[in-house]
């Protein structure tokens, strides 16, 4: 099974982020224009946490909160575990299980280098499986 540094040489090197004192009408705007689930909160070049589209619907909408005065840092998620580059897809895949998550940062000597999702994790296990079955037909017609 491929590695997170895979998925991540595949994505966009960019990072959507936003600071922490940002309103979440900012981050969703920025979420819209880049057709994305969530934005990393960054403040002087600092990993804070992320915000995500499950942040926002249970923590604003259902909370009866207005979307322009709401701060990002007041309902972001900053307890996310961790994952290396060097990391397997199998294992991001069990951790967002398992802890019922849809993103998580990548980080490489303490450095923020990328987010995977699970979206991401998906694709790359499709893509696996999509490899196998190719060298199987191969294997099988020579």
């Amino acid at each position: 099974m491929k590695s997170v540094s895979a998925v991540l040489r595949r994505k966009s090197a960019s990072v959507a982020s936003v600071s922490p004192s940002a309103s979440v009408m900012e981050a969703l705007k920025i979420m819209a224009e880049k057709n994305i689930g969530s934005v990393v909160v960054m403040e002087n070049d600092r990993y804070l946490g992320i915000m995500t589209e499950r942040d926002y619907s249970r923590k604003v909408i259902l909370k009866g909160k207005n979307s322009t005065d709401t701060h990002v840092s007041e309902i972001m998620s900053a307890d996310l575990p961790v994952i290396k580059p060097s990391d397997s897809i199998d294992h991001c895949m069990e951790l967002m299980t398992n802890l019922n998550i849809r993103y998580m940062p990548v980080f490489d000597n303490n450095r923020l280098t990328g987010i995977i999702s699970m979206s991401d994790v998906v694709k790359e296990t499709i893509l696996a499986q999509k490899d196998t079955i190719d060298h199987l037909q191969n294997y099988i017609q020579s």
